[in-house]
């Protein structure tokens, strides 16, 4: 009986332990489906979870912010390696069999290879003992850190918990060259200003990264992902030309500073060379500048006029001059935001965002926009008896009485009666659309951050008295900018075709395969050849005779016209009659114009203002040494003067790329320390021959016995055996050594 109950019970425990055990491996299959779900779909997550918790590091591996070269590749921007200190006090105090081992060799070494507070880093490193990043000392060169690294290499070195994090720094090689139109970026690389903003995420990279964990072994697994470098950016400028242009501009300041008032040669000098027939941007200049590798060095501003921020009457924020000139204690006594806002003023660039009366250099433009509407024709003649009475108003013309005159004569003696008739006949609508076929009004695209746009500037039909008819006819009563009225006088002098500015010509990545090329663009014909011809015609009776004559430089034909405009009064909006804007534009050769050269000069420190030929003989100036560099051939004779002249720009010109026995660079030497990381500098086209002593390279080149010229092998053009004169046919001008006469205009 005991034996049977026994069995039963058996058999019923039996059965549970079946159904327990069925509930298990149910269990067991529902936990490893869900397990594998979880692995498919959060593998990544829980991966990330893991490795959390593990020793694990992760370091930044930095790219290289892209170049910007010169048309001829020289290194304008560019960006060096350097190197922060890191200070690891977990490792530096870390015990050996209970003794801190590392810490005083360790603190002897920084002490002997850096200039540091070794006070302040032994407080720091004995109170932090479980930091494991101080930044001691940030961006040193390689050479700076090289010996200490020898010393932290060397077998028996105790020297533990010092780290160098890599990073760039921004090295401008040339210094304040170019800064209106290059810029600057800041310490995260990002641009500010011209180039280095508008093409910030062209010249930015993508950094890299290096991963470092344990595996579940301890072992220590690595995994790195490559930094990309930027793009290079090969800009349109020339440095040599830009050389040329900054060193012209800052020589008149130097000859009209304090003349007439404490203060700079004037408010601004601009100055923009462009290729006639592509639109690219030669040079691109203004006074003053600043250094592009310390620009937040207040010495910059002295001499130039404070700006303050005001509210005007509409309740927005207006940046406006005071006549206070900035000195060592005006300086002395600024807070950081005024400096801050001082500073941003100047670091803008004047040829593309200050906007003013073009004056008399807009006669061309009303010229040709009549004879393109056949308002008027070559053959016109127009009567000039000294005013026009308009809407009111007695209009005086520039000249006085000026009598009957013919279109050429109405320009080269710049005629205000005869523009006035000459708009009086276009009229208001054919006047205004013109204005917008010359891209008044209107931004240009150039490749360059912070163009001004004159929309508001510039008069709309229905708007337009008679008496704003007249006075636009000669430039005054609209504002443009520097970069609109040379893209605009470029298509009235190439044959009518309107190219868009551009400062960058091709794009190339860190290997130097071309990435995009930039073409130039034609975005459309202003007039038509023949009007353009005329217009060159005009143009060079300016300089020939005109008003002009003072931009002449020896042995070149050149055309343009002079421009004098009254400045508006920022603070009354009153016209001034003794502040000026003078200009001259103009373009070489005259027949067949390759270049064209813009000279503004805002407000010169002079008792009288109203005198263009400041900037004619700037322009002259400017093109004497930059048409021989580019090899523009003279097409006219030389006068013994200006013989005498050229040789006596040729010395000085020589003579700054000549050195003393010791090695010391005499004055005018712009080389920057070290060279150009490039292997190139502006200086190159001197025939820097490596040993010291540099020259001209036509000094180098052989002579022909027969003609007594020298030859260039590569290309045979002929050179002036004296004073390296290109020569194009005919019989060389001798060299005659008579002295300047200081009277020439």
């Amino acid at each position: 009986m005991k034996v049977a109950n026994s069995m039963k019970f058996s058999i019923k425990m039996q059965k549970k332990l079946v159904v327990l055990y069925v509930l298990i491996l149910l269990a067991f299959a529902v936990l490893s489906g869900r397990m594998i779900w979880i692995i498919r779909e959060n593998n990544t997550k829980y991966q990330k979870q893991v490795l959390a918790q593990q020793g694990y590091t992760s370091t930044v591996i930095p790219y290289r912010r892209g170049n910007i070269v010169d048309a001829k590749g020289t290194r304008l921007a560019t960006s060096e390696k350097v190197y922060n200190l890191i200070i690891d006090a977990k490792v530096m105090t870390a015990k050996v069999k209970d003794k801190e081992v590392y810490l005083e060799p360790t603190l002897a070494a920084l002490g002997e290879h850096f200039e540091l507070d070794m006070q302040k880093i032994r407080e720091y490193v004995t109170t932090h003992k479980t930091s494991s990043w101080y930044v001691a000392l940030k961006q040193l060169t390689y050479e700076q850190i090289s010996g200490f690294q020898e010393a932290q290499l060397a077998e028996d070195s105790q020297i533990r918990g010092v780290w160098f994090e890599e990073e760039y720094k921004r090295i401008y090689p040339y210094g304040s060259l170019a800064a209106d139109a290059i810029g600057f970026s800041d310490r995260d690389n990002v641009g500010r200003y011209g180039l280095e903003e508008y093409y910030n995420d062209v010249l930015n990279g993508i950094n890299g990264r290096e991963y470092g964990y344990l595996n579940d072994d301890l072992a220590l697994e690595r995994t790195v992902k490559s930094a990309v470098d930027g793009y290079n950016i090969h800009s349109t400028i020339d440095a040599n030309v830009q050389m040329i242009v900054e060193k012209h501009l800052k020589k008149f300041n130097e000859e009209n500073k304090d003349v007439a008032r404490a203060g700079n040669g004037a408010e601004n000098v601009g100055c923009v060379m462009m290729w006639v027939n592509t639109g690219e941007v030669l040079a691109m200049a203004s006074y003053p500048g600043y250094d592009l590798n310390d620009v937040r060095n207040p010495q910059c501003l002295l001499g130039s006029r404070m700006v303050e921020q005001i509210t005007n009457a509409a309740g927005y924020f207006e940046i406006k001059k005071t006549d206070t000139v900035i000195t060592e204690e005006t300086l002395a006594a600024m807070d950081e935001e005024q400096l801050y806002l001082n500073l941003n003023y100047l670091w803008k660039n004047y040829c593309i965002t200050d906007t003013y009366e073009p004056g008399s250099t807009a006669k061309p433009f009303t010229v040709a926009a009549a004879l393109e509407e056949g308002a008027i024709t070559p053959e016109t003649s127009l009567e000039c008896v000294g005013e026009l009475e308009i809407g009111g108003y007695h209009i005086k013309c520039h000249g006085g009485v000026c009598g009957w005159l013919s279109l050429e004569q109405a320009v080269a003696k710049s005629c205000n009666v005869s523009m006035m008739k000459i708009a009086q006949i276009l009229g208001n609508e054919a006047f205004c659309k013109f204005q917008q076929i010359f891209n008044f009004g209107l931004k240009t695209n150039i490749d360059l951050a912070g163009e001004a746009r004159t929309e508001s500037l510039i008069y709309k039909p229905d708007r337009m008295g008679p008496t704003d008819l007249a006075t636009n006819s000669f430039g005054q009563n609209f504002n443009v900018t520097m970069i609109e009225m040379i893209s605009a006088f470029c298509s009235l002098v190439n044959g009518g075709y309107y190219y868009e500015p551009h400062m960058v010509n091709k794009i190339t990545n860190a290997s130097g395969a071309t990435v995009q090329n930039i073409e130039p663009r034609v975005l459309k014909q202003t007039v038509s050849e023949s009007t353009s011809e005329l217009i060159r015609q005009y143009c060079k009776a300016v300089v020939d005779y005109g008003t002009g004559k003072t931009a002449k430089p020896p042995g070149y034909s050149i055309g343009g016209k002079t421009g004098t405009a009254e400045t508006i009064d920022p603070n009354t909006h009153k016209r001034s009659d003794t502040e000026y804007v003078v200009s001259f534009i103009g373009c070489v050769p005259a027949e067949d114009p390759q270049i064209a050269i813009y000279v503004v000069v805002d407000r010169l420190n002079a008792d009288k203002q109203d005198n263009a030929r400041v900037a004619t003989k700037l322009v002259r100036s400017i093109l004497m040494e930059a048409l021989p560099y580019l090899n523009i051939f003279m097409t006219e004779e030389l006068t013994e003067e200006e013989i005498a002249e050229l040789n006596a720009l040729q010395l000085e010109i020589t003579s700054q790329y000549t050195q003393t026995p010791e090695g010391d660079a005499l004055e005018g030497e712009n080389e920057p320390e070290g060279g150009d990381p490039n292997g190139t500098v502006p200086g190159d086209n001197t025939g820097n021959n490596g040993d010291g002593a540099s020259q001209p390279p036509w000094m180098n080149y052989p002579v022909d016995p027969e003609t007594g010229y020298r030859v260039d092998p590569e290309t045979g053009r002929r050179y002036d055996a004296q004073t390296g004169i290109p020569v194009e046919g005919g019989e060389s001008v001798p060299n005659v050594d008579i002295p300047v006469n200081p009277s020439l205009p």
